[in-house]
């Protein structure tokens, strides 16, 4: 049984129980911009317009989106500006049906970052991860000098920046995963300019008192992109799943834009940093086993399983913004039907095997 979603309703984890598929596109863009009501309570509560930078990605329209449902059904008015180096017409079309104004800019320009809008509430999306190999030093423009563009231009505002697990080390599973407190160890260019990114909003929040959260996401998935997604689509083609990275965490995405949202009650001078993940370590083995059983597939392994993983603990997070809605498990089953049926996929493969922080 299938469920469609109502557009003035809430997510629950009773609801969200129910839905045993997503059905298509539509379906699966209302589930990850679908808001809590906790989520629905802060935006009424809180004031001020809310801009977005970096807003193209594969976060940014569902998180876009869920904003605005939010704000809507708190009967807030405000205005939503979604920020893209470049558009094209879906994304702007379902911007518009949104009621969500789409500007274009190149934020490494400092004319064009002036032009934009004015806004108490700054979401800082903007990032470069795959291609950094061959292209450092665009990748140390974009992730770590960037920020400190943003922060001068956005002095008067509060910041929700995104940085990523990336910055801790190779933790053994039994560990739990890092902690916030636990001290980064980057590997790589892409993970050390992100913690780069990181001191730059410290600095700035520091020295101009700009409140800020850094969120360390590590890894959303829905059914076209994510860890889950790039496991089952091996074991479908009957491809050999690489263990070089033995574990890993999954969160829907739809939960992580509800955590990131609820990220702007706790913005703080000097950054207040949380951990957004999945609350289970999962096994790539156990994981690949399970898709291989529902697709009626061998599954066949083509590496040594490693021994530490890149792995986060966001006991914190939950604590502060609240606990995912969908399971692991649930999250399996949806993509695995998903892809059964051929479902689209961004064609992006997270390269979360990669143990030496080259992408």
């Amino acid at each position: 049984m299938s469920e469609r979603l109502s557009l003035n309703g809430v997510a629950t984890a009773e609801a969200l129980a129910r839905i045993e598929r997503i059905e298509n596109l539509e379906q699966l863009e209302d589930l990850l911009s679908w808001p809590t009501a906790e989520v629905v309570e802060l935006l009424g509560r809180l004031e001020g317009d809310v801009i977005v930078l970096g807003a193209g990605g594969k976060i940014g329209p569902s998180l876009t989106r869920m904003i605005r449902r939010a704000s809507d059904l708190a009967g807030s008015s405000r205005r939503i500006v979604a920020v893209v180096r470049r558009s094209d017409p879906a994304f702007e079309a379902q911007m518009a049906s949104a009621r969500v104004e789409v500007r274009r800019c190149d934020l490494l320009d400092p004319q064009q970052l002036a032009a934009l809008p004015d806004s108490p509430w700054v979401f800082y999306l903007a990032a470069m991860k795959f291609g950094t190999t061959g292209q450092e030093s665009t990748t140390w423009a974009l992730n770590s000098f960037l920020p400190g563009l943003v922060c001068q231009r956005y002095r008067h505002s509060r910041i929700i920046a995104y940085s990523t697990g990336n910055v801790y080390p190779l933790v053994h599973p039994c560990s739990g995963g890092s902690r916030e407190a636990d001290p980064p160890a980057p590997i790589g260019q892409y993970a050390m300019s992100c913690l780069g990114r990181e001191q730059i909003f410290t600095y700035f929040s520091r020295t101009d008192g700009v409140p800020t959260a850094i969120l360390r996401l590590n890894y959303a998935n829905e059914m076209r992109y994510g860890v889950l997604t790039d496991i089952a689509q091996q074991v479908l083609a009957e491809k050999p799943v690489d263990l070089s990275m033995g574990y890993f965490n999954a969160i829907w995405q739809g939960d992580s834009n509800a955590m990131t949202i609820r990220a702007m009650a706790h913005v703080a001078s000097p950054p207040k940093i949380i951990n957004i993940a999945g609350p289970q370590i999962l096994r790539v083995r156990e994981v690949a086993k399970k898709f291989g059983q529902i697709f009626g597939k061998p599954v066949r392994f083509g590496s040594t399983e490693g021994p530490d993983a890149l792995l986060s603990n966001a006991q914190e997070g939950y604590r502060l913004l609240g606990h995912p809605l969908v399971p692991e498990e649930q999250l399996i089953r949806w993509v695995a039907d998903w892809q059964i049926r051929g479902g689209p996929t961004l064609k992006k493969p997270t390269k979360f095997q990669v143990r030496n922080g080259k992408f």
